[in-house]
C-alpha cells in the first residue's frame, strides 16, 4: 500500500512538473520590429533570441584598423534574414527585463543559428551551447563580426554601466 502511494505521488509530481512546463510554452507570431542583431518586438511582446548575443547598436568594431558600426550591421542583417516575413517565436522563458526568451523562425530559417552561421552574433555561452558549432563556421571563414578585431557584446554591455 505504501509503495502504491508513493508511486502515485511520484506521478502526480511528475504531471504537475511536465504540465506547468506546458502551460508556459509560448508561441508568438506576427510581423516583427528589429531593435538590434539579438532583440526584436513582435506587437507589445519584447523577445530576446536564445543562445546568442550580438553587438549592441551603438556597438563599433574595428577592421582593417578603422572603426566600423558592427552593431547597426548586425541589426540589418537580422532585418535582411527577415526580409518582412512573419516570424514564429517559441519561448519558454522570460529574462528579468521581461522579454520572452525564444528561438524565432522566418519561412522556416532559424533566426538564431544564422545569426551566429552568418557572423553576426556569438554563441551566448554562458546560458547556451546551442550555436557553438555555428559560431566555429563563421570564425574559420572571417565574416561578420570575425572579419575584424570586436569585444565581446556582454563584456561592452558591462563597461557602459
Amino acid at each position: 500500500m505504501v509503495q502504491k502511494i508513493l508511486i502515485f505521488k511520484i506521478g502526480f509530481f511528475l504531471f504537475l512538473l511536465i504540465s506547468s512546463s506546458l502551460l508556459f510554452a509560448n508561441t508568438i507570431t506576427g510581423k516583427a520590429k528589429i531593435i538590434d542583431g539579438d532583440t526584436l518586438h513582435i506587437g507589445m511582446n519584447k523577445i530576446r533570441l536564445h543562445g546568442i548575443d550580438a553587438p549592441e547598436i551603438n556597438q563599433n568594431c574595428l577592421y582593417n584598423n578603422k572603426e566600423w558600426q558592427c552593431g547597426k550591421e548586425s541589426r540589418f542583417s537580422l532585418k535582411k534574414l527577415i526580409n518582412n516575413k512573419i516570424v514564429i517565436c517559441e519561448s519558454d522563458s522570460i529574462d528579468r527585463y521581461k522579454r520572452f526568451i525564444a528561438i524565432c523562425f522566418a519561412n522556416k530559417m532559424n533566426l538564431n543559428k544564422m545569426m551566429v552561421k552568418q557572423g553576426w552574433a556569438i554563441a551566448y555561452r554562458y546560458y547556451s551551447l546551442d550555436f557553438v558549432n555555428e559560431e566555429n563556421i563563421a570564425r574559420s571563414k572571417k565574416i561578420g563580426i570575425w572579419k575584424g578585431v570586436f569585444e565581446e557584446p556582454y563584456q561592452f554591455r558591462n563597461k557602459k554601466k
